[in-house]
C-alpha cells in the first residue's frame, strides 16, 4: 500500500512542515524538488500549492491531502473533507476572505456593489457570495498585489486576512466576511473506501491533531501538603489534576494541565495557598 499524499506549498508550506515534523514525520523538501522525502515507506509526498489540492485529490492524482476550505469551494471539488486542522501560516485560529473597500469609499456595504468591479484570487467564492446576496458584479481575477487594486482598477476586493494588518497598511476597511476559512485534510472518495489507505490517513490526522491540540496547553507539577489540597484542588482550572503521595511527609504530588493564557493568573494563587516547587512543563502532543 502506497498512499499519495499532497503537502501544500506556498503560505501553508513552512507550518503543515512544523506540525509533520512535531508529529514525528521526518519530510525533507529540496531546492526544486516537488516531491519531498518523507521516514515512512507507505507515503509519498508531492509538494501543490493548496490553491490546486482539492482538484488534483478528486481526480485521483492525490489520495490525500491538506488545503484550506476555501480552496475546496473555490474548486468546487468533489471530495471527502475528512477533517479540520485548524491552523494557518501564522496562527491556529480560522482565517478570513473579507470584502473591503477604500477607507472613504461610498461603497457601505455589500449591496452597493450592483454593477461594480470586485478584484479578487477568489472568482467563484465570490460569485457565490455576491449571488447570495442578490447582486450582481463583475468579479475579475487577480494575479495578487489585489490591496493596491482600489479605487483606480478595482471598487472593491475580496481578499484573504489573518490580522487585517495588511489591509489597514494599505488604508482599506473591511465591510463583510465572504467566508471564514481553516485548514481540511481531504480525500479522494475511492482512496477514503480503501480499508489500509483510510486507517493510514487517519493514523496521520490523529498524530497531527495531537500537535494542533497541545498548541494552547502547558502542564503544571507542584508539591502540596495534604491540608492545603482541597483549597489548591478549587484554584486548578484543570478537571481532574494526578495527585501522587510523597515518600516522605505529608505532603502530595499535583500534576495537571491547563491553557497557557491562564497560567500567570494561577501560579501566584497557588503558591498563596501553599504549593511549592512548581513546575511548568511544555506538552508536545494530546491525543484525546
Amino acid at each position: 500500500m502506497l498512499l499519495k499524499l499532497g503537502i501544500p506549498k506556498g503560505s501553508l508550506q513552512e507550518s503543515t512542515l512544523h506540525i509533520f515534523q512535531q508529529a514525528g514525520y521526518d519530510i525533507g523538501i529540496k531546492s526544486r524538488n516537488y516531491y519531498p522525502t518523507i521516514d515512512d515507506n507507505e507515503i509519498e509526498c508531492m509538494l501543490i500549492r493548496a490553491q490546486e489540492m482539492a482538484r488534483y485529490v478528486e481526480g485521483g492524482q492525490l489520495d490525500c491531502g491538506l488545503t484550506g476550505l476555501d480552496w475546496i469551494k473555490e474548486n468546487r471539488a468533489d471530495v471527502v473533507d475528512v477533517t479540520e486542522l485548524i491552523y494557518a501560516k501564522a496562527s491556529f485560529k480560522p482565517i478570513r476572505w473579507v470584502l473591503a473597500v477604500k477607507e472613504d469609499s461610498d461603497i457601505k456595504s455589500v449591496k452597493d456593489l450592483e454593477g461594480k468591479t470586485i478584484a479578487t484570487e477568489v472568482v467563484n467564492l465570490t460569485t457565490d457570495y455576491l449571488a447570495s446576496h442578490g447582486v450582481k458584479a463583475n468579479v475579475e481575477f487577480s494575479w495578487g498585489t489585489t490591496e493596491v487594486k482600489v479605487p483606480e482598477l478595482a471598487d472593491a476586493i475580496v481578499e484573504i486576512t489573518e490580522t487585517g494588518s495588511s489591509l489597514r497598511a494599505n488604508n482599506l476597511k473591511i465591510l463583510d466576511t465572504v467566508l471564514e476559512t481553516t485548514t481540511r485534510f481531504i480525500a479522494n472518495k475511492e482512496a477514503y473506501k480503501d480499508p489500509e489507505k483510510r486507517i493510514k490517513m487517519e493514523n496521520i490526522i490523529m498524530m497531527l491533531q495531537s500537535v494542533i491540540n497541545a498548541v494552547p496547553k502547558v502542564c503544571i507539577m507542584m508539591n502540596a501538603p495534604k491540608d492545603k489540597l482541597d483549597n489548591i484542588l478549587e484554584i486548578l482550572p484543570s478537571e481532574n489534576p494526578t495527585i501522587s503521595h510523597l515518600a516522605k511527609g505529608d505532603w502530595v504530588d499535583i500534576m495537571a494541565v491547563m491553557d497557557k493564557k491562564v497560567l500567570r493568573e494561577v501560579l501566584p494563587k497557588l503558591k498563596l495557598a501553599g504549593a511549592k516547587a512548581l513546575v511548568e512543563l511544555p506538552i508536545n502532543k494530546i491525543i484525546d
